[in-house]
C-alpha cells in the first residue's frame, strides 16, 4: 500500500512541477512522512527531487540561462547547507512535550514544529493575491539565493521563493524552467550531500526499493509535464495542493504525523 501511495504522490507532484509554483518535494514529502520519522521523509524527498531535477535537466535543460543559475545558484549552495545542517540538529532534538488524545499518545519535536511552520506558510502564502504577483530586482538575486536555498535545505521548500526572484529576470518560458531546475538541482546537491551523513543512522538502505520506485514514478510525471506544459491551467491545482499542504503541516506540527 505505501508503495502505491508514494509512487502516486511522486508522479503526480513531478507533474506538477512543471506548471505550479511548488510540485514535487512539497508534495512527495508528506506521504513520505505518513510511513517513515520526518527526518528520514525529508530525506528520502531530497534524494527523488535531486534525481527527478536531473532528469529534467536532461529534458529542457539547453534553455537555462547560465548567468542567471550562477548568480542565484551559488549563495543557495552555500545557504542549503546550513539549512540541511540545521534540520539534522533539529533532528537529534528531545522531544519538546507530549499528550493523549483517549488512548493515543502525540510527540511533538522541534524539527516537526519547524518544518510545520514553513509548509503551512509557503502553503498559505501561494493563496494570497499579492505574493502571485510578488517580483524582485535581478540585482536582489543574489539575496533571493541565500534565503531559497536555506529553506531548501531546512525543509525542501523553495520554489515559490525561488519563481519570484527569477520572474524578474526577462527570461523566456521555457528558459524561466530550465534556469529554475538547474537552480534547485544545486540546492539539492548541497543539501542530499548533508542528508547523506545521517542515511546510515536513518536506515535508507533498508528502503531503497521503495526510493528506486518513486525516482521511476518521478521521471515518468517529468516527461508527462512536458508535454502538458502548454495546455494546463494552474490557478485550481494550486489551491488545492496548497489547502492540502496546511491540513498536512498542522497534523505534522500537532505530532500527529
Amino acid at each position: 500500500m505505501e508503495i502505491l501511495l508514494i509512487c502516486l504522490a511522486a508522479f503526480f507532484a513531478s507533474l506538477l512541477t512543471f506548471f505550479s509554483g511548488f510540485g514535487l518535494g512539497t508534495i512527495l514529502m508528506p506521504v513520505f512522512a505518513l510511513f517513515f520519522p520526518l527526518e528520514m521523509a525529508i530525506a528520502l524527498t531530497g534524494v527523488v527531487h535531486l534525481l527527478n531535477n536531473f532528469f529534467k535537466m536532461y529534458l529542457v535543460g539547453t534553455e537555462a540561462n547560465w548567468s542567471v543559475v550562477i548568480k542565484f545558484g551559488v549563495p543557495a549552495i552555500i545557504s542549503a547547507f546550513f539549512g540541511a545542517w540545521l534540520l539534522m540538529s533539529f533532528s537529534e532534538s528531545a522531544e519538546w512535550f507530549t499528550y493523549s488524545i483517549g488512548t493515543k499518545e502525540f510527540i511533538v519535536t522541534p524539527i516537526k514544529m519547524a518544518v510545520a511552520f514553513l509548509m503551512f506558510a509557503f502553503a498559505f502564502l501561494e493563496l494570497l493575491p499579492f505574493f502571485k504577483k510578488l517580483e524582485f530586482a535581478e540585482n536582489k538575486l543574489l539575496f533571493g539565493g541565500v534565503i531559497s536555498g536555506f529553506f531548501g535545505g531546512l525543509s525542501g521548500h523553495q520554489g515559490a521563493l525561488r519563481s519570484a526572484f527569477l520572474i524578474k529576470c526577462g527570461l523566456s518560458k521555457e528558459s524561466f524552467i530550465a534556469t529554475g531546475v538547474m537552480i534547485s538541482s544545486v540546492i539539492d546537491i548541497s543539501r542530499v550531500s548533508v542528508y547523506f551523513t545521517k542515511y546510515s543512522s536513518i536506515g535508507i538502505e533498508e528502503n531503497i526499493n521503495l526510493l528506486l520506485a518513486a525516482i521511476l514514478a518521478a521521471f515518468a510525471g517529468a516527461l508527462i509535464g512536458k508535454k502538458l506544459l502548454k495546455k494546463i491551467t494552474t490557478t485550481f491545482v494550486q489551491i488545492t495542493v496548497a489547502v492540502m499542504i496546511m491540513i498536512m503541516a498542522i497534523a505534522i506540527g500537532m505530532g500527529i504525523l
